[in-house]
């Protein structure tokens, strides 16, 4: 059977608003990835997961969309678009749509309409309910702090929301809707997008009278028809946001048997930082051991003979990983190669977030007037007024903040890095005078080329798509090695994911070292690794 692309695929995650700005207004935009095609065609990449350009009053940064077969003006129009599907194509790189089917913006016309009246035709594209005892209907919470609930005066009844009030939930159970939303797709697809990546999409099946969030009765079997409806006949990847996926669950999803969607993205490493049954903000040092057992349960616990996985570290809502599980002063560039060079070569398709390959790091603010994300400030202003300390607060922010990922792209050491010749509208991270991608192009040994080393790895070597995961046991908690192995042939993959020396032994003899973050090893025979020292080498067998 032949390998579908998207599973030697690797994915470049593009934040339009922080990309590269063309007309100089502070906001980056779709002629400014045009400009950008042909240094992602060097990196290598194959397809471009573009967040969302979709018209929006921006109250969640695009994920609140008021229209969605127009483009928004900041970002241009249809005509650029179209543009950049087609050049994109010239550059041998897709487009893969973030869509956002969950909820819509409240300046949707579904919505408008829906609010006018209980009985208006558009009522039941959203989710409605009268008062209970003069209050919300239940304790349901939004992702973005306070009830999910919220109350319009005009018609007297709640409507559901689980992020933003400016972001109302759209009813599945509503056939009419669903079915908007497949033309909707198809719209898109037919100008010959590569397919989608399908925002908090475990969402779709709630019931919100039970108080089901995610993965609810109707789920799969909305996913199936969706999927008969638009993308299950053409040759595109689909990838969906789900933060409470098991492997079990991630191979529902992503079972060609099942017709659904080709992967799921996946994010049981993304709380091992913060203190159980608690928020994000509420801080825990990372555990080494955690993490490698959950690197390794999602390449174990997965049948790939019959599913498929994504690999990631960051994107737009998660900050830079160097900076919060690594170290991005001493051993910055060595610790992002380590990133790289263990998750892309792992199985499953690799997903890069733009910036990560020059080793961008996150950017500390002192005050909340400095923080843009409405999350953030949420949480900021609620734990603020329950009497928290304003300084841990900003702190939790530092380190787990949305906006960390969403500085502009580090371009050139020029004003703004590169990225604008107007006011950026978040500020450039003032370390772009070093880390940019002018500087990385430059030096042969920057992480930019350990990434494009790696890309070409996968694309050339059927071992690093289809082979086999071994794990070596007992190296201890901060050495993660791993064979991949397929038709005679056996790459080691060894790893320090800690600023500290380790040791590590091995039987094996060095055939050929395929890329490495320090000095080439000769011989595994009882070494000692370097603070965050990462290989990949071919095995005699």
């Amino acid at each position: 059977m032949t390998t579908p692309w998207w599973k030697k695929a690797v994915v470049y995650q593009v934040y339009p608003k922080s990309f590269q700005d063309s007309n100089g207004d502070g906001i980056g935009d779709l002629q400014g990835i045009i400009s950008r095609l042909g240094y992602l065609e060097k990196l290598g990449i194959d397809a471009i997961w573009l967040s969302p350009v979709y018209q929006s009053p921006g109250v969640d940064n695009g994920y609140d969309i008021s229209d969605y077969e127009a483009i928004d003006p900041q970002y241009g129009t249809m005509a650029d678009m179209d543009e950049l599907i087609k050049k994109a194509k010239e550059h041998h790189i897709r487009i893969v749509m973030d869509l956002v089917v969950n909820h819509t913006s409240d300046q949707h016309k579904w919505f408008i309409e829906s609010r006018k009246s209980k009985d208006n035709p558009y009522r039941d594209y959203y989710i409605w309910r009268d008062p209970v005892d003069g209050h919300e209907p239940n304790e349901l919470k939004s992702a973005f702090s306070g009830s999910a609930w919220k109350f319009d005066e005009k018609t007297g009844q709640y409507y559901l929301h689980f992020f933003a009030d400016q972001q109302p939930d759209l009813n599945w159970k509503n056939p009419e809707l669903r079915h908007k939303i497949y033309d909707m797709m198809n719209f898109w697809l037919n100008k010959g997008i590569g397919g989608f990546r399908m925002d908090v999409i475990e969402l779709i099946g709630k019931d919100p009278d039970k108080m089901i969030r995610e993965n609810g009765p109707m789920l799969h079997p909305y996913l199936q028809e969706m999927n008969k409806n638009t993308f299950g006949k053409r040759d595109v990847m689909t990838v969906g946001e789900t933060w409470n996926a098991t492997p079990k669950i991630a191979e529902e999803y992503s079972d060609p048997a099942r017709h659904e969607l080709s992967m799921v993205f996946q994010f049981e490493n993304q709380s091992l930082d913060q203190q159980p049954g608690k928020e994000k903000w509420d801080l825990r040092p990372l555990d080494l051991g955690e993490l490698k057992k959950v690197l390794v349960k999602w390449q174990t616990e997965i049948d790939f003979d019959h599913a498929w996985n994504s690999l990631f570290w960051e994107n737009h809502d998660i900050p830079r990983v160097i900076s919060r599980w690594g170290n991005d002063k001493e051993y910055r560039v060595q610790c992002a190669k380590m990133f790289a060079i263990v998750l892309h070569m792992m199985h499953g398709t690799p997903y890069i977030f733009n910036g990560e390959e020059i080793g961008m790091t996150n950017c500390p603010v002192k005050d909340i007037s400095e923080v843009e994300d409405i999350e953030s400030i949420n949480m900021y202003n609620e734990r603020l007024a329950e009497g928290n300390d304003k300084d841990e607060l900003i702190h939790a922010i530092n380190v787990k903040g949305r906006d960390n990922a969403r500085r502009p792209m580090q371009w050139n050491d020029d004003k703004n890095a590169g990225f604008s010749d107007g006011k950026p509208w978040l500020a450039t991270n003032p370390n772009y005078v070093d880390i940019n991608v002018e500087k990385a192009l430059a030096d042969p040994d920057s992480i930019f080329y350990t990434y494009q080393k790696l890309i070409k790895l996968r694309h050339e070597n059927d071992v690093v798509v289809n082979g086999d995961f071994e794990l070596i046991p007992d190296t201890g908690n901060a050495v993660l090695a791993y064979y991949r192995v397929l038709d005679g042939k056996k790459w080691l993959v060894v790893a320090n994911l800690s600023g500290e020396e380790q040791k590590f032994d091995s039987d094996d003899q060095i055939d050929q070292v395929l890329v490495a973050n320090y000095e080439e090893r000769g011989n595994l025979k009882g070494i000692t690794l370097k603070p965050y020292e990462a290989f990949v080498c071919k095995i005699i067998k």
